[in-house]
């Protein structure tokens, strides 16, 4: 087995944090897991117009590298084809469970040819802080999550939603094939919604998680330099 790969998080323990490297070991992109079975298939047929197959069976879990994981403000892709999509995290580390927010970036074109090939040539940016999963438990679907892109110049909403639209985290991990739960050291994105307006690229992507019941949010954003494909 590979080392893992080390991230510097910041982990909130209600009124405490503590911030320092976090082995993650493995990387898991959950697909299709919304539980709204119209807003699921509203969301299949938008990547079908894309080109995109429909899957097999959803929920979808996909292993990638973590070294894919960054915190960087900025990454790389080749083409100008790619996206981000925000997506609520799940983190076992210390053998606790923990929440965040990131955004799988995905090629589209690439993502014709194989969904899963197409997450794993791509960073995957997440905000450096996590809340302990207990602490949101009681009123876990009041959680929203909103992301943001840029256009002509100007930031532009481009998916906002309750995170009740995708599968409840304790049901997620109970489909999840690859152990029994979230494994330590494992660390999930756990599905999207729709963007506003069809999924397109830009050259700069926000996303946050927000609870209204605390008026706390974690929030993240990251430039995308486009490089020439050259044949």
């Amino acid at each position: 087995m590979l080392p893992p790969h080390t991230l510097d998080l910041l982990l909130h323990d209600r009124d405490e944090a503590a911030q320092g490297p976090v082995a993650i070991q493995h990387l898991v992109v959950a697909g299709w897991t919304g539980r709204d079975k119209a807003a699921l298939e509203h969301h299949i047929a938008e990547l079908e117009l894309l080109g995109v197959r429909r899957p097999t069976t959803t929920p979808l879990f996909m292993r990638l590298a973590p070294g894919r994981l960054t915190t960087a403000p900025g990454i790389t892709c080749t083409g100008t084809s790619s996206s981000g999509e925000v997506e609520f995290l799940l983190l076992r580390s210390g053998g606790r469970l923990w929440v965040g927010t990131g955004s799988d970036h995905t090629d589209r074109d690439v993502e014709t040819l194989g969904m899963t090939i197409s997450k794993q040539i791509c960073d995957k940016p997440i905000a450096p802080v996590f809340w302990p999963f207990d602490s949101v438990q009681g009123h876990w679907d009041q959680l929203q999550l909103r992301s943001f892109i840029y256009e002509n110049g100007a930031r532009v909403a481009y998916q906002s939603g309750s995170v009740a639209s995708m599968l409840d985290p304790l049901e997620l991990m109970a489909r999840f094939p690859f152990g029994d739960g979230l494994p330590e050291g494992t660390l999930m994105f756990c599905g999207t919604m729709a963007a506003k307006g069809g999924i397109r690229p830009s050259d700069r992507f926000e996303f946050e998680i927000d609870d209204p019941v605390t008026g706390r949010s974690i929030a993240h954003g990251y430039d995308i330099q486009h490089l020439p494909i050259t044949e």
